[in-house]
């Protein structure tokens, strides 16, 4: 079946894009957690650290306010609520078995937005800017690193109250603070022109000004920075310093300027449709690369072999078969299998305000 007909398919192309690059840095971590500073391929993987996962969230901030966008308030907060506790089983079930799982993270960025969803403009640019101060606030005056072993990217105390709160919060693999900040810019962009191609050129100069300038800032500023607060100025997503958050928000933008600019030309949308299809499933595909995908590696004997070079051909054919399935679902149905199950039972029926 095909999508609803206004709906901005390239958004469906940076999902799927961003899905990819999720592939690619979680067979890594799979594969090779620690992998050779001296490995060629560690600087290409680095480049994707954060920044898929960044698009994604940024995308669920855009579409949660398109979904949204004609409701009203309380609808759209009882609908958000919902499919917030929808993914918050959904990927605490993940995480039993891949703790750097995002979705469980996903339902709090949607419990915040509820009380953002109909702010004006400017009030979620002051929201955002407040995210981040106050992230980097709580890096700078608690102990980032309490729970974690670095040595084998574990962390203790995940399941306990006390534990489980300061993973949200502060120091888990995408913690509500400050990375509810590119869900809120995804809500901020989904009230812009996104169908414009002004707009679309704004997204990928802006962007990229802003990736550059605060790259340039972090290695500058880690030149003469106490040791002690070098790491929350970097670029890198752990820990998430206000850096990084630029850099990632910038990259995220470029990224989705560019594929709406990309699939708003008919005759290449039609091309990319399989594409398209599979940006329309992220949800079950992503879940999939986990449980199939890891699973398929496991037998492998490809998990913690530490070899590198696995990881391309490995991500390569995932995806090769997540794009197929999901083209030849799309044949019959408008969503895929857990976007379905989600929509029947989070969805409100009531018909959206005028």
């Amino acid at each position: 079946m095909s999508p609803r007909p206004n709906r901005l398919d390239g958004l469906d192309l940076a999902r799927c894009l961003a899905l990819i690059g999720m592939v690619l840095v979680n067979f890594r971590l799979a594969i090779a957690p620690f992998p050779s500073g001296q490995d060629p391929l560690l600087f290409w993987f680095s480049l994707l650290e954060g920044r898929s996962a960044a698009t994604f969230v940024t995308l669920a901030g855009i579409g949660l306010g398109l979904a949204t966008a004609r409701l009203a308030r309380v609808q759209a907060i009882s609908q958000t609520c919902r499919r917030a506790v929808f993914l918050l089983a959904v990927g605490l079930l993940n995480f039993t078995i891949f703790p750097a799982d995002i979705i469980h993270y996903y339902a709090f960025y949607f419990f915040a937005a509820c009380l953002l969803l109909k702010l004006p403009e400017r009030w979620l640019l002051a929201a955002l800017c407040l995210t981040l101060a106050a992230a980097f606030t709580m890096q700078l005056t608690l102990d980032y690193g309490h729970g974690w072993n670095w040595d084998t990217l574990s962390y203790e105390g995940f399941w306990t109250p006390a534990g489980f709160a300061r993973n949200l919060l502060l120091n888990g693999w995408h913690p509500v603070l400050p990375w509810l900040g590119f869900a809120i810019w995804g809500l901020w962009l989904s009230r812009q022109s996104l169908a414009r191609s002004d707009t679309q050129w704004k997204l990928m100069a802006g962007g990229a000004l802003l990736a550059l300038a605060s790259g340039l800032l972090s290695a500058w500023l880690q030149d003469f920075s106490p040791a002690r607060f070098s790491p929350f100025l970097g670029t890198k997503p752990l820990p998430p310093g206000p850096l990084y958050m630029l850099n990632a928000g910038g990259i995220a933008s470029v990224a989705i300027g560019g594929c709406l600019a990309l699939a708003s030309r008919p005759a290449l949308a039609a091309r990319l449709a399989p594409l398209l299809a599979a940006g329309r499933q992220t949800l079950t595909l992503y879940i999939a690369h986990i449980l199939i995908g890891m699973g398929v590696l496991e037998e492998m004997g490809w998990l913690d072999s530490g070899k590198l070079a696995q990881v391309p051909p490995a991500a390569a054919l995932y995806c090769a078969a997540a794009v197929a399935f999901a083209w030849l679902w799309s044949k019959r149905f408008r969503h895929g299998p857990l976007e379905w199950l989600m929509r029947r039972v989070c969805d409100v029926c009531d018909r959206p305000a005028p």
